[in-house]
């Protein structure tokens, strides 16, 4: 009976209930409700005569996952039904712990249980009770600027403002005036005065981004305010004190900028006091079930990926990093025409990357260097070598990829 399923529910997982519609003391649609109460994930397939189909449409809509008439005309579609409603419910289960693992893992607004990644909170930790300099170091799209605003919100200084500059994306000859303020007259266009990202972040923390990419020029000034906290607008020889808290990032070698003469030494030292190294996503690929299930959250809760879509993201080695899991699973949330994602809702470079990892030989295993440059260079030729395009699908940015198609002499294919 239907009370004696609900028993055996509540004391045991199932992965299917196959109930009819018409039973004494509890029917179907009731025992239906109650099965979505007790035990999420466990599918329902009712059972209905000729006439009830309307009831049985019903159901469907109280979240029954199929119907199959009586008497029963074709054994074959049953068996489908069945192994079909047991996969969905798998896949409904999956997703239910993978919620759960993020509830438990999610910290600073960073998903990670891999063990690379308790150590990055370990140290998130720990600087946030201080004010000391970090350098964070990882390559793009790992999430250098998530942890900046986690050691900010972490810390004393939380009221105050969290002030991010990218020093790579603004010319040097904006850049000053971005850190410093002008006066007004400084420079054409400078019609009044404009304060900049130190006095904004004064009492709070300036997150400087790409650091790599400042000129010697402001290298100088910027060791003159964490030496002495001290700094002057453009155009005004008034010298202005700051109280504001420096964590800078990199996604380039800094150590070796220094040995060539592009990065002051001195200034290095000042701001690697304490260093903070994300781990690239290829080197954390467990994390990758909860990144997805994060991103799901974030665009469409009603969405989930399929086994066979899930398979196709754990084998691929994410160049763009988190950045670029992320405009995947979001357009596959807008591409997707069901609740489920699947292969075919992916971009086709990523399913080209799969079908080019099943076609390597045992012992052909390419480089690290050498996969990132095949990818690349799929993508730009793909997009007819449109920059723009090519680098939001990689989850990198135009410098970035320029830098890129430098290092592995890619050009675009003639005609």
């Amino acid at each position: 009976s239907a009370l004696d399923a609900l028993k055996m529910l509540r004391d045991e997982v199932y992965d299917l209930v196959i109930t009819d519609l018409r039973m004494p003391k509890m029917d179907g649609i009731e025992l239906l409700k109650h099965v979505n109460d007790i035990s999420p994930g466990t599918q329902v397939i009712v059972l209905t005569a000729y006439g009830s189909v309307e009831s049985a449409v019903e159901a469907m809509k109280l979240g029954a996952y199929d119907y199959i008439g009586k008497p029963i005309q074709s054994p074959d579609e049953m068996e489908l039904k069945i192994r079909r409603a047991i996969e969905r419910g798998k896949l409904i289960r999956e997703n239910l712990y993978l919620r759960r693992e993020l509830e438990k893992t999610l910290r600073y607004d960073i998903v990670g249980k891999s063990p690379k990644m308790q150590e990055v909170f370990e140290r998130i930790a720990a600087v946030a009770k201080s004010d000391i300099t970090v350098l964070i170091t990882g390559e793009t799209g790992t999430g250098k600027e998530l942890v900046a605003r986690a050691i900010h919100e972490n810390s004393h200084r939380k009221d105050g403002m969290f002030v991010p500059v990218n020093c790579g994306a603004i010319p040097e000859n904006l850049l000053e005036s971005e850190l410093f303020g002008h006066e007004k007259g400084a420079f054409t266009g400078a019609y009044k005065r404009e304060i900049g990202s130190f006095e904004m972040a004064n009492g709070g923390t300036i997150f400087l981004d790409e650091i790599g990419e400042m000129s010697p020029h402001l290298q100088v000034k910027l060791l003159r305010v964490l030496q002495d906290g001290e700094f002057q607008r453009v155009g005004s020889p008034r010298v202005l004190k700051t109280d504001a808290r420096v964590i800078a990032a990199t996604n380039t070698d800094l150590q070796k900028a220094v040995e060539e003469g592009r990065f002051r030494q001195d200034l290095y030292y000042r701001l690697n006091v304490v260093n903070i190294k994300l781990p690239p996503l290829r080197e954390r690929k467990e994390d990758i079930p909860l990144l997805v299930q994060h991103f799901l959250n974030k665009y469409d809760p009603d969405k989930e990926v399929a086994p066979e879509t899930m398979k196709i993201l754990l084998s691929y080695d994410w160049p763009g990093n988190v950045r670029e899991l992320e405009n995947v699973i979001e357009s596959g949330c807008v591409l997707s025409k069901t609740n489920t994602i699947t292969p075919d809702d992916l971009p086709d470079y990523l399913k080209e990357a799969s079908k080019q990892r099943r076609r390597l030989p045992p012992d052909g295993d390419m480089s690290l260097a050498a996969v990132e440059r095949e990818h690349i260079k799929y993508v730009l030729d793909q997009n007819g070598w449109n920059i723009t395009k090519s680098a939001e699908i990689l989850g990198i940015d135009r410098v970035t990829l320029y830098n890129k198609i430098k290092k592995y002499g890619l050009k675009k294919r003639s005609g």
